[in-house]
């Protein structure tokens, strides 16, 4: 089955893609989005696309290798845009995609640590090469900043409940797996019918402190509208509230600043057909914006 990248379509008309242009795909996963800027630009455009997940690059080289150095693949944190074109002596995008999702391989493969579903080492990392896991937040962090990123990061109800019930699994053992952080989660919230897995918010949390997403995106958020050129497009789709609001509320201020114009007053969402043909796409809101 072939995958259909999430607002595949509103990504490409909003971006207004040039021929011959120069874009940047921060979070390139499958190549899904990057294929269908390269086949827009024509045979003078570029794609750079990013991530730091070495085996999503992997699948993007090999989708991707048809249009050779058109399309330039690098492993890198997109919060390290500037640095990343420098290197590749490019002093300006015309266009830039921020995906924030999650892709199903990394998901649904145990070993990554990411899915409440499959049992797997707590591990959580996007970078392999990065120094801190799941394991160590569940295990060595303080109760106090256990609670503050259940609360903040997950906006768990029972983010104290918990965490105090973490505390004291793991004062008996370690808490190694992704089953033994789920039953530590559960004994820690009242029983009853939940729209969403009960683990839902805290596994979000914990992989969102892991892997340093909010101050990632902020700092990514800033590094591209630095990169785009005059009437340069900025597109970013998010996934959950936390996200939305920090794209919000930064496409805001930099409107309020004169340096941008806001394109998507309301976000872009997926029509019914998307939704019902990929349901992981169902929260996803596109916002953008264009550089003045």
């Amino acid at each position: 089955m072939i995958h259909v990248p999430v607002l595949l379509n509103s990504v490409v008309e909003v971006l207004a893609l040039k021929t011959g242009g120069t874009y940047v795909d921060c979070t390139i996963g499958r190549g899904g989005h990057a294929e269908a800027i390269l086949k827009a630009i024509g045979s003078q455009g570029l794609v750079v696309g990013l991530d730091q997940d070495e085996e999503a690059l992997g699948r993007a080289r090999e989708r991707l290798l048809v249009f050779g150095e058109r399309c330039l693949v690098r492993k890198a944190n997109f919060r390290d845009i500037r640095g990343e074109l420098e290197k590749l002596g490019i002093r300006e995008a015309h266009g830039i995609l921020l995906d924030l999702g999650m892709s199903s391989e990394q998901l649904g493969d145990p070993a990554r640590g990411f899915s409440f579903q499959e049992d797997g080492p707590l591990d959580m990392r996007m970078d392999l090469s990065g120094a801190l896991t799941a394991a160590e937040v569940v295990n060595e962090w303080p109760e106090s900043k256990l609670f503050g990123i259940l609360k903040d990061f997950g906006e768990e109800r029972w983010a104290g409940r918990i965490a105090r019930t973490i505390m004291r699994q793991r004062g008996r053992k370690r808490i190694e797996t992704t089953s033994e952080l789920v039953s530590a989660i559960l004994k820690g919230m009242p029983r009853g019918r939940r729209r969403i897995h009960p683990a839902t918010r805290s596994f979000q949390a914990i992989r969102m402190a892991v892997n340093e997403e909010l101050e990632n995106l902020r700092r990514g958020l800033e590094g591209a509208v630095e990169c785009l050129s005059r009437r340069g497009r900025l597109c970013v789709i998010s996934y959950h509230s936390l996200e939305d609001r920090i794209v919000k509320q930064y496409f805001r201020q930099m409107s309020r600043e004169g340096i941008v114009t806001d394109l998507t007053r309301k976000p872009i969402i997926p029509d019914k057909a998307e939704m019902q043909q990929n349901p992981r796409s169902r929260s996803a809101k596109l916002r953008a914006v264009e550089k003045i």
